[in-house]
This record gives C-alpha cells, sequence and structure tokens, in this order.
C-alpha cells in the first residue's frame, strides 16, 4: 500500500517553489506621507537646532577657523616641517583671529557706549525739530508723542550695542571656543588619513566634503579681502568728513561684510546717523552717497571682475539662507550663513547623484558647470632631487577626485 502524499498546506508538506516573479514585495509609502514625515523631521531638526545654538554656533565659527588657516599647514608640510610644529603653527594662527577679532569688537563697543551720551542734546533737539514740523502738517499729538518715543537715541544706542556685543557673545564661551578650537587645531593634521578611509567606501561624501572646505575658504579670502578694502576706504572717507569714531564704523563695515546681501545697509546706519548729529542731513547724505558708491564699486564692479562667483550659491538662496540661519542662530548664523548653507548642500546635495535637480534650484549659474572643472586639482610639486610625488593635499580636492577615479560611484 502506499501512504498518502501530504496537500499543499498540511503538515509535512514539502515546500511550494516560488514563481520567478514572485518574492517578498516591499511597499511603497505614498509620496504625500514621505514629504509629511520628511516635513516633521526637518520641523524636529530645526527645533533642536535653535534650542542648542549656544553650542552649534560658536563650534561651527571654531570649524571654519580650522578649515581657513588649514592650507598654512598642508604648506609648512611640503617645506619639510615636523608635525608637531605645524601643528603649534596653526594653532597661533587659529588664537590670534580669534583673540584680534574679539579684541577689536570689544574695544569698538566701549568707545561707542562712551561717545554717544555726548549727543543726547543734539538727538534731542533733532527730535523737537521734527516734531514740530509734523505738527505743522497736522499730525495730532499723540501721533507726535509715538514719534518722539520712536527717535529715543537711547533705544538706538542699545540696538547698535546688541548687534555689536552679539558678535563678541562668544567671549561668554570663551573657554569653550578655545578648548574646542585647539583639539580641532591639533587633529587637523589627520585629516588626509582620514579622508582617504572614507572615500574607500565612500568617495562622494569625501568629493562633497572637499568642495565644501574648498568652496568656504574662496569665500572667507574673497570677503576678506574685499571687505578689508572697504573698511580702510570707508574709515578714510569718514576721518575726512570728520564722522566720530571713524575707526570702530571701518570695523563694522569689516564685519556686516561678511553678511550677504543686507550687510552694507546695517554697517551704514551708525556714520550716517552721527553724520546727521555732527553736521545735520547734508552731512548725512553725504556719508550715504560716499558708502554706497565705494561699496557698489569694491563689490559689484571690482569683485565679480578679478574673483567671480567664489560661492556658487544663486542670490535668492544667499538671501533666504542669510534670513534662515540668523533666525535659527542669530547674529552669528547671519555671519556664518553662506559656509552653513554650503556644508547643507554638501551633505544632502553633493553626496546623491539623484539630487542633481536641486543642485540646478541652488547653483548661481543656469547652465550646468564642467564636471571637468569641478574636480580640476593642482598637480603636487616635488622637491629638488625627489622623484617622489608630496603627500596629498586636501586643500585642493586632491583626495576626492583619486577617489572617485579608483573607487566605485556609490555613496
Amino acid at each position: 500500500m502506499t501512504e498518502p502524499v501530504p496537500g499543499p498546506g498540511d503538515v509535512g508538506a514539502p515546500p511550494t517553489p516560488l514563481a520567478k516573479s514572485a518574492g517578498p514585495r516591499s511597499v511603497a509609502l505614498p509620496r504625500a506621507l514621505v514629504i509629511l514625515l520628511g516635513a516633521a523631521a526637518a520641523v524636529v531638526l530645526v527645533a533642536g537646532i535653535q534650542a542648542t545654538a549656544w553650542l552649534i554656533g560658536p563650534a561651527f565659527m571654531a570649524l571654519i577657523v580650522v578649515i581657513a588657516v588649514a592650507p598654512v599647514q598642508g604648506w609648512l608640510k611640503r617645506h619639510g616641517w615636523p608635525g608637531w610644529a605645524t601643528t603649534l603653527v596653526v594653532i597661533l594662527l587659529v588664537y590670534a583671529i580669534l583673540l584680534g577679532l574679539a579684541l577689536g569688537i570689544i574695544i569698538s563697543v566701549a568707545r561707542l557706549a562712551t561717545e554717544l551720551p555726548q549727543y543726547a542734546s543734539a538727538a534731542q533737539g533733532l527730535v523737537e525739530s521734527a516734531t514740530a514740523r509734523l505738527a505743522t502738517l497736522g499730525v495730532g499729538p499723540e501721533q507726535l508723542q509715538q514719534a518722539a518715543g520712536a527717535l529715543d537715541l537711547g533705544k538706538l544706542a542699545g540696538v547698535l550695542g546688541a548687534l555689536l556685543s552679539s558678535v563678541a557673545g562668544l567671549a561668554s564661551n570663551f573657554t569653550f571656543l578655545l578648548a574646542l578650537l585647539l583639539f580641532l587645531a591639533v587633529e587637523a593634521g589627520g585629516a588626509v588619513d582620514r579622508m582617504a578611509s572614507i572615500a574607500a567606501e565612500r568617495p562622494r561624501v569625501v568629493e562633497a566634503l572637499s568642495r565644501f572646505a574648498t568652496g568656504t575658504r574662496q569665500y572667507l579670502v574673497v570677503t576678506t579681502v574685499f571687505g578689508l578694502i572697504v573698511a580702510v576706504l570707508d574709515w578714510v572717507a569718514l576721518a575726512i568728513l570728520g564722522i566720530p569714531l571713524a575707526a570702530t564704523w571701518g570695523l563694522l563695515s569689516f564685519i556686516t561684510n561678511y553678511i550677504p546681501n543686507v550687510g552694507f545697509l546695517i554697517g551704514i546706519v551708525p556714520p550716517a546717523l552721527l553724520g546727521l548729529l555732527t553736521g545735520g542731513p547734508s552731512l548725512m547724505l553725504i556719508v550715504i552717497v560716499v558708502y554706497s558708491l565705494l561699496n557698489v564699486v569694491v563689490q559689484s564692479i571690482i569683485q565679480p571682475r578679478f574673483i567671480g562667483d567664489a560661492v556658487g550659491l544663486s542670490v535668492t538662496v544667499t538671501f533666504v539662507a542669510l534670513v534662515f540661519w540668523a533666525w535659527l542662530l542669530g547674529p552669528l548664523g547671519a555671519i556664518l550663513a553662506i559656509p552653513l548653507t554650503l556644508l547643507c548642500k554638501a551633505l544632502l546635495v553633493d553626496i546623491d547623484p539623484k539630487a542633481r535637480w536641486a543642485d540646478a534650484l541652488l547653483r548661481a549659474s543656469a547652465k550646468e558647470p564642467d564636471p571637468a572643472e569641478l574636480t580640476q586639482v593642482k598637480k603636487p610639486r616635488r622637491r629638488r632631487g625627489d622623484h617622489r610625488p608630496d603627500p596629498v593635499d586636501d586643500t585642493d580636492g586632491q583626495i576626492a577626485e583619486q577617489s572617485v577615479r579608483a573607487a566605485p560611484d556609490d555613496v
């Protein structure tokens, strides 16, 4: 007798072979749900960043300063300096930049607080003259009182003092900032090896980070050089016009030059106000015209002619980024808006081949840049008597270029 064969579904039945097209199916979420979940995650992330702005702002400031001076370490290594000496030079440069900027701002704020009360009587006279003229035009007494309160010099002095001291607010976290700068400067020497290790499996990540570092350095160099030019010209012009605290307003114009689009408007307000208090409306108009001419000629004509677009972001993107980072991190976010945007672009757009559409919306040029220009690197220099190439330096994006050629195109 033959035993009955168990049927499908019975205990002991042999497994039924799956069809070639059958298999575990991945359930795709609706696009609307994906967008909503992404938006919710972005809101939570933004809220967390805003809650820790006191930490993120100084930390990113320290990172940018270290990135800016990193090429010095590479140059010293290529000229035979030992590792400990290059690290020491980088630390001294970082501390010198930070301390010089903080000292200049603190001195400027102190001079501003000392000088402004001397113009209280002149400001009161201007307010009374303005309210009297408004009264002749039929403005009511309540509106005149509100206008007089809005033109109070003490309130304006408080706003200006808060603007300058907000940049110097890094002093509240000065110990933390100095320690972080020390650690970052010490570890900067191993950045090449770290990037090489990452490039073995994630070449696009290294390429994106190299573009971020290169773009940040170009932005800092361009902004610093032309900011110094504008600051010196503004200082000389204000000193010739007899505006008090000309050096302070030159320093303010240098700092606000790092704020894209609206930095010039912030820097022109204090000297124009002092011109009004010392010489009347005619001097204020002269200050505004001189400031406008200097900034338009240097930043809109000379700078693009010699440097071009060093950031690669459209004007609309830079303005929106300025508003967003200023709201998220405060005044320090406005100064670091461009580097922060470049970092977000590197992490969210440049590492993803499917995000080329986003890059088309962010970049300044409507046409897609040539990939050969993006990965163009300098050839390493050779020492005399040495036929081996120098070690790869991360300042020119060489790691990204070599990793993209050697490794598969994945993330």
